[in-house]
């Protein structure tokens, strides 16, 4: 009986953030974005919030696009009721 209340309690943990990978994959791609944009300024400091925020504005920007082409192919536009 034991057994089966600890898979149970397993299976919940595992399931209760399901975004949480996506999130530390999103984090992850805007820090090699931003130190992307570092390295092609050759290395020069002082500019790390504006690299953060650009390599986020991209990022999120191409999950966005991305997203609104997923709803196109489901033939729900959201630009055809505007």
């Amino acid at each position: 009986m034991q057994e089966a209340t600890m898979r149970h309690k397993a299976a919940s943990v595992s399931t209760a953030k399901p975004d949480e990978g996506a999130l530390e994959l999103t984090e992850e791609l805007i820090r090699v974005r931003a130190y992307q944009f570092y390295q092609e300024r050759g290395c020069e400091d002082g500019h790390d919030f504006d690299d953060w925020l650009q390599a986020e504005a991209e990022i999120f920007g191409k999950k966005l696009a991305a997203s609104a082409e997923a709803d196109d192919r489901k033939g729900g536009s959201r630009a055809a009721g505007a």
